[in-house]
């Protein structure tokens, strides 16, 4: 077996979302929305040699929102019949009219939405691939990273996956969008060592376009490059230091920066950034900008989840924050523009600065670099952030032994303004692009 298509046309879509709005229409209601998506792929996961789980998905979903004047009601649905969708709508109504009135409620701003003919951003690539020939690219993987050393004893699997998706968006404002995605990787985890020198590490790649990933060998090869090297590790004593966050975790610090700037933050006074437009929140070297139009990007659309049009924008210039991140209600509440990001940031990047990441380690001299964080130390309101880590001690820019049950502790306030570096060596794993990341001074709390 193997899904090959989507069960429904774009249009047969586009036709289920101007019904949800007529019905809501003739339910009365003032104004509406709804999006209709379908998804489908599988996944296949190898665990030494042998065939562990082969997934199969497929779903789809109607979602309906209506409005009468400022009261909301929204419901949705995964049968995508004609009755459905009118129970679905009469749902939603009879949740509006028990609803209190929301006076920053409503569709966004007509004026403000995205025009067709919508640009192609290249983000749909079916992976024709076999489920045979997915269970041997996830064997070639994990084979490659068991025989990278004599150490590697065991496995947590291998594991290909392939993801397709469609969907339409409409309003009764006049806006009708949709486009299709995909989505696929390669994965794998290893074990190391044993008893109380047991360590485990992974590594995988992904992409919307199967040609543009790593190779199944390349990613165990990294897999069992990154799990070995973690044996021998040792506590250090507790000190402040610089700390340097694997490309692989540096997205996270972009993530707390997001939540903190995001609309539902700021109008909640619920963020550690509260009030900080047009104020320094970053180092002055740090230039951030989000560009939702990347040919392939991962977090790529020409229009949000709202319909509004997506721009390309210098979120922080020289450690300034420039923009929110905005929908039509937080704007509303905060008496600012929706910013097009309705369903979260597109394609964050921070600009490199400071060279490679062997350029970052001899800048640090003695620190952390950290590889592994554990727990949810962080506090988004007041900004601390204490986190279980493991990693490698560096000494003059050399990386000495593997370190673990160790917390790394700052405020991320001051570590925005103390990043002294972001390297150039550039993961794209999702919606936050960037290279590893210094920051100046935190504190290592071990023995």
């Amino acid at each position: 077996m193997n899904n090959k298509s989507f069960s429904n046309t774009p249009e047969h879509l586009s036709e289920l979302v101007e019904e949800a709005l007529k019905q809501a229409k003739a339910n009365g209601a003032t104004a509406a929305e709804a999006d209709v998506s379908e998804g489908f792929g599988y996944s296949v996961t190898v665990r030494l040699k042998e065939v562990e789980t082969i997934e199969y998905n497929r779903d789809k979903d109607l979602s309906v929102t209506v409005y009468f004047g400022q009261k909301k009601g929204h419901a949705s649905t995964s049968d995508l019949s004609l009755s459905a969708l009118k129970d679905t709508v009469n749902k939603a109504t009879t949740i509006a009219k028990y609803t209190a009135a929301d006076e920053y409620a409503g569709l966004a701003d007509a004026a403000l939405f995205a025009k067709a003919p919508f640009p192609d951003l290249n983000l749909y690539h079916p992976w024709n691939l076999p489920v045979d020939e997915a269970v041997t690219l996830a064997k070639r993987c994990e084979e490659e990273a068991l025989k990278v050393d004599k150490e590697i004893h065991n496995s947590e699997g291998a594991t290909v996956y392939t993801q397709e998706s469609q969907f339409v968006y409409g309003n009764s404002a006049g806006f009708l969008g949709g486009f299709s995605g995909s989505s696929h990787g390669i994965s794998c985890s290893v074990i190391a060592g044993v008893d109380s020198n047991m360590q485990r590490d992974y590594w995988y790649t992904t992409a919307r376009d199967a040609k543009d990933m790593d190779s199944p060998e390349k990613v165990g090869h990294e897999a069992g490059i990154r799990t070995v090297r973690r044996l021998n590790a040792r506590r250090v004593k507790t000190c402040k230091v610089p700390v340097l966050f694997d490309a692989t975790l540096a997205s996270g610090l972009l993530g707390h920066f997001v939540g903190a700037v995001s609309g539902g933050a700021q109008y909640r006074k619920s963020s550690f950034l509260l009030n900080s437009l047009d104020k320094a929140v970053f180092a002055p070297q740090i230039q951030i900008i989000e560009d939702p139009l990347i040919l392939k990007g991962l977090a790529s659309t020409s229009f949000d989840d709202e319909g509004v049009q997506t721009t390309r924008r210098q979120v922080v210039k020289d450690g300034v924050l420039q923009g929110y991140f905005l929908s039509s209600y937080s704007a509303r509440k905060l008496g600012l523009q929706t910013t097009g990001n309705s369903g979260g940031s597109h394609n964050l990047i921070i600009q490199p600065f400071g060279g490679s990441f062997e350029d970052l380690l001899k800048q640090m001299g003695t620190g952390l670099w950290v590889t592994e964080l554990l727990g949810h130390g962080v506090n988004s309101v007041t900004g601390d952030y204490s986190r279980g880590a493991a990693g490698f001690w560096v000494e003059n820019g050399q990386i000495q032994f593997p370190v673990q049950e160790v917390t790394i502790a700052s405020n991320l306030k001051d570590m925005f303004k103390q990043i002294i570096g972001v390297g150039n060596d550039i993961l794209i794993r999702g919606s936050k692009i960037t290279g590893s990341i210094l920051i100046e001074n935190m504190t290592v709390a071990g023995e």
